[in-house]
């Protein structure tokens, strides 16, 4: 297993919630490396307007790699949403999405994250959902011809009102229906919505649906400053042969850096002990 920082692009003006990490993107890298981190989860709010040759340049420069597009940036910064109530910001949700999958071919990232990303339910009335799904449906056409997939993640009740937990993730990705398409989880949704901290990811990984983790302890602090057993977790990880990135997206306090560095830190001593 890789361990990732999630970190926003120079596109992105002002500072994430959870966007770890200070200082210009060359900055940023530099610290990733030096803490000890394996790649990063970019985090754009426009992906076509940046220069994807230059930040590849820059992460092979510090031996990082590109983990994955992470489009919580897009929501954050620009309101757009995938099932937003307006037709043509969700249209320019739409578009954005496409961009993602372009950058992240360009970049090198595995896949694009779907999160946040992918709005309420509630003001777009029950159909939404197989609007979504064809939205990801089409999406999952383009990123797999720029071998690139999609990762649509649980969010717990308060932050989403579609897809809170790992089995209904499954059931919305039996419905897309699209190899293209899996799912990630993060351990601070998983603690809210599930019953064990661990069940969700020997189900979604037996699915062969598994393709991308977050992390964040009960608190969305960084691992270890909460009540999660992440030593359980990544034993189970071990188990069920998962070999992909644990991506750090998490509250940087007390500081982005100091978040980074204690998530590094104790992740590592699980991965290695």
């Amino acid at each position: 297993m890789k361990l990732s920082l999630a970190i926003q692009t120079p596109d992105v003006g002002a500072a994430m919630p959870v966007a770890l990490l200070t200082g210009s993107f060359e900055e940023k890298l530099a610290k990733a490396a030096r803490m000890g981190a394996d790649g990063v989860e970019l985090m754009p709010a426009d992906p076509a307007g940046l220069d994807a040759p230059t930040l590849g340049a820059a992460l092979k420069r510090h031996g990082l790699a590109a983990a994955a597009i992470g489009s919580g940036g897009v929501k954050l910064s620009t309101g757009l949403t995938l099932l937003h109530a307006d037709p043509d910001r969700a249209r320019l949700a739409q578009a954005r999405l496409g961009d993602l999958i372009e950058f992240a071919a360009d970049v090198g990232a595995p896949l694009v994250t779907v999160g946040s990303f992918r709005g309420w339910l509630g003001p777009v009335g029950p159909a939404g959902r197989e609007q979504l799904a064809a939205v990801l449906r089409r999406a999952g056409d383009r990123a797999a011809a720029r071998g690139v997939r999609l990762a649509l993640e649980p969010l717990n009740r308060y932050e989403a009102d579609l897809v809170n937990t790992a089995d209904e993730g499954l059931a919305f990705v039996e419905q897309v229906g699209h190899p293209a398409v899996g799912l990630l989880l993060d351990t601070y949704h998983v603690n809210i919505e599930e019953t064990s901290w661990t069940e969700p990811f020997q189900r979604v990984m037996a699915a062969g649906k598994l393709w991308h983790v977050h992390l964040g302890d009960n608190n969305r602090l960084p691992p270890g400053r909460g009540l999660i057993d992440f030593a359980v977790i990544v034993a189970t990880l071990r188990e069920i042969g998962y070999v992909g990135w644990l991506s750090a997206e998490l509250l940087g306090r007390p500081d982005p850096d100091t978040a980074a560095q204690q998530t590094l830190t104790t992740m590592r001593s699980l991965l290695e002990g």
